[in-house]
């Protein structure tokens, strides 16, 4: 089964920054790159994902960010959503709640690590929550 979901930058930050392979946000971005997770994007959360990753407070290596820049525009789909009058704590964040509710037709998801940054949803999930959808739904077709 594939899943559509939008991937705030918390989630790939704390992927790369962590040194344990079975944390819910490593599994997240090895999903993508298996093709479970279908990342949905637009314009300004790449732009978002550029500017966030390069932070020097991250020391992240050139060759980690893009490889998640390239994996989100190559696995991705990019999506132009309509405004959603939505008001959020923090309104950088306004992008990621629209796009993921522009398909929410196809079931996405918006998976954070900063809940309280968005509307108490049922498809606003934290990484482990992804994992576990993703989990039950490997059950119920095997």
């Amino acid at each position: 089964m594939i899943y559509y979901a939008v991937i705030d930058t918390n989630v790939f930050i704390s992927a790369l920054l962590s040194k344990n392979s079975d944390v819910a946000t490593v599994k997240v971005m090895r999903a993508i790159f298996d093709g479970i997770i279908v990342p949905l994007y637009h314009s300004e959360i790449l732009v978002e994902y550029n500017e966030v990753l390069h932070r020097d407070k991250f020391h992240f290596k050139e060759k980690s960010i893009q490889m998640v820049l390239t994996a989100i525009k190559k696995f991705g789909i990019e999506v132009f959503p309509q405004p959603s009058g939505e008001i959020l704590v923090d309104m950088d964040d306004l992008i990621f709640y629209e796009v993921a509710m522009e398909k929410r037709d196809n079931d996405a998801y918006l998976v954070t690590g900063n809940q309280k940054h968005y509307p108490i949803r049922d498809f606003i999930v934290t990484p482990a929550e992804m994992m576990k959808i993703i989990q039950e739904g490997e059950d119920t077709d095997g």
